[in-house]
């Protein structure tokens, strides 16, 4: 292998090697035409608020939209099932991280929700999860609850998302 195969400038490139080929590639900075194509905080840029941090807990991912719909979610848990990742279900009576057993550092009471039966090893369809989703809804109207999607190859948790916040909660924090 000889260097000579990495100096080769490529078909439509402007650059060779480090060094561009095209003496303007990028205009200055005080040019009317550079201001015009950068993004500014200008008078008319409109940006839209995802969240409101008073009195209101974040959750997982997809926690700031509205609650998500039957169809959302089964959208998601395909995405799982696409990946090979497996789906559970968890809920919890507060769901947050709170400190009411000890105040010892590194302790917190609520990091672990309790397992809706078993994950759901082999699931090849979303509407199985959604099943499983109603049936621990029923169980337990009040509780938070979400969907969690484990990679059983790498031991991690991939993807989590809360299906359902109650709409009064009983939290101590």
């Amino acid at each position: 292998m000889s260097a000579g195969i990495f100096a080769a400038p490529l078909a439509g490139s402007g650059y060779v090697g480090l060094k561009t080929n095209v003496p303007k590639l990028l205009p200055s900075n005080d040019s009317f035409a550079w201001s015009r194509k950068t993004v500014s905080n200008g008078l008319r840029i409109h940006c839209m608020k995802t969240w409101n941090p008073i009195n209101n807990k974040k959750f997982e991912t997809l926690s700031y939209l509205p609650p998500l719909s039957d169809d959302s979610i089964a959208k998601e848990i395909d995405y799982m099932l696409k990946k090979g990742w497996i789906p559970c279900l968890e809920f919890d009576e507060v769901g947050t991280v709170h400190r009411e057993n000890s105040r010892i550092p590194g302790y917190y009471d609520g990091r672990y929700w309790t397992l809706w039966k078993l994950p759901m090893f082999g699931c090849s369809d979303s509407s199985q999860v959604l099943n499983e989703i109603q049936e621990c809804k029923k169980a337990y109207p009040n509780a938070y609850i979400r969907c969690l999607a484990f990679d059983n190859k790498h031991q991690v948790q991939c993807m989590a998302f809360v299906i359902q916040k109650p709409t009064t909660t009983s939290s101590n924090t």
